[in-house]
């Protein structure tokens, strides 16, 4: 009688966690640049120049030389191994684009907020929408080579951040920077839920 063989199927290839991060703040505070810095591929971008017709909606004192602006989302990936990928979505500044941010933060890990000091204001909508949502973040201080300097302790006042929430200083142009800005989220997101903090 032949012998039955029986051959073990194919390991099927393992999808890698995906986590979401969300990179949000006002009106010209760096979003777009902070992905394009960290992500390994090219981002998906939805830049719109700035027109005529924008004139008494979108404020840029204190950006004049900005000219274009995100109309929907900024989308880049970072792999951190075969197991684990990073999805960053940045998110639009505008008042007029806030009906897609509910969309935007599902299934979020966390956001990081970027805080530009000329216009520090612009990021308490940002801060007020995950501080209600229950959504872990922190604040970038995004250093503007124009931007005047404050210490991190007059920017948590300003901002009447809780304690809890990590402020860091960061170059939205500089890879490493960002890292270390994501990296501040993962602890921060890590101390929240009890569970061990990464370490290297």
């Amino acid at each position: 009688m032949d012998s039955v063989r029986f051959d073990r199927p194919a390991a099927t290839p393992r999808l890698p966690l995906a986590l979401k991060i969300l990179i949000a703040g006002g009106f010209g505070a760096g979003k777009t640049t902070l992905v394009s810095a960290l992500s390994e591929v090219r981002p998906l971008q939805t830049e719109e120049v700035l027109t005529g017709a924008g004139i008494g909606t979108d404020d840029i004192y204190g950006v004049e030389e900005k000219s274009t602006t995100t109309v929907a989302m900024d989308f880049g990936r970072i792999t951190i191994n075969d197991d684990l990928q990073v999805y960053l979505f940045g998110t639009p500044g505008q008042d007029r684009f806030w009906f897609l941010w509910d969309e935007l933060a599902f299934g979020a890990l966390g956001a990081v907020v970027l805080a530009d000091t000329r216009r520090l204001a612009d990021c308490f909508p940002s801060v007020d929408y995950f501080e209600q949502r229950g959504i872990p973040f922190v604040v970038g201080v995004n250093c503007f080579d124009d931007a005047r300097r404050f210490s991190l302790e007059a920017v948590r006042d300003a901002l009447d951040l809780d304690p809890a929430v990590p402020l860091v200083l960061c170059d939205a142009r500089d890879r490493q920077s960002g890292k270390l800005v994501l990296i501040s989220l993962v602890e921060h997101v890590a101390r929240q839920r009890g569970e061990p903090v990464p370490v290297g």
